[in-house]
């Protein structure tokens, strides 16, 4: 099950695009926090040590003890839901978390990991791996960094799907069973060795006509 980083944090009194951008260029990501039956408010975080766990992290949604200073309650268990990143730059422009409690069913978007080498793949197939993630509900203590799949077992124009996952316990997906995850499909002929084929089948029909023909002088 995925550990529980510790990230620092402070309450933000003050807002706005101004404020914002000043923030951003001292190394601080502006953020906010909400859910828990709480209510919503702004924080701050330096950008460095957001950047680390998202290094650590093999999700785009999970769980840390945020540390703020200001705030009523000094700890707080939360998921992070978004991460906004500039484009062009690469740069965190703000950041969402979504706290919650220990016994509440939470919702997380969780990458799907395939292990092994399928026997299609060595018989010349080409692995397709369709569901890249998939959502789950959980309670927080059960949620996992990712799901993991043998695929070594997947023959050539063979599948497996999401009734094949196995989820630790406590852990389950919405999603329904029948969705591929991923296929090994047959390599595909290409239009020149076509082309070749039917040119040699076409110059030994011809070879077989000029046969039957010298045969019947």
């Amino acid at each position: 099950m995925a550990s529980h980083e510790t990230l620092q944090a402070t309450k933000r009194e003050q807002s706005g695009t101004g404020v914002a951008k000043k923030l951003r260029r001292e190394g601080i990501i502006p953020a906010i926090i909400y859910g828990a039956d709480q209510d919503n408010y702004a924080i701050q975080l330096k950008s460095n040590d957001f950047r680390d766990l998202l290094k650590k992290s093999t999700s785009d949604n999970f769980l840390v003890n945020l540390e703020i200073e200001g705030a009523k309650e000094k700890t707080k268990l939360a998921m992070v839901q978004e991460v906004q990143i500039r484009a062009l730059t690469g740069d965190i422009f703000h950041v969402d978390f979504h706290a919650v409690k220990e016994d509440q069913i939470l919702s997380a978007q969780l990458p799907i990991e395939l292990t092994g080498e399928p026997e299609g793949v060595k018989s010349g197939g080409i692995l397709d791996h369709q569901l890249r993630s998939i959502e789950v509900h959980c309670r927080p203590a059960d949620l996992p960094e990712k799901i993991e799949i043998d695929v070594t077992h997947i023959g050539l124009d063979e599948s497996v799907h999401v009734s094949d996952l196995k989820f630790p316990e406590g852990v389950e997906t919405p999603m329904d069973g029948g969705v591929v995850v991923a296929m090994v499909a047959a390599p595909k002929v290409s239009t020149d060795d076509e082309e070749s084929a039917g040119e040699a089948v076409a110059e030994g029909e011809a070879a077989a006509e000029g046969d039957g023909e010298e045969s019947k002088d």
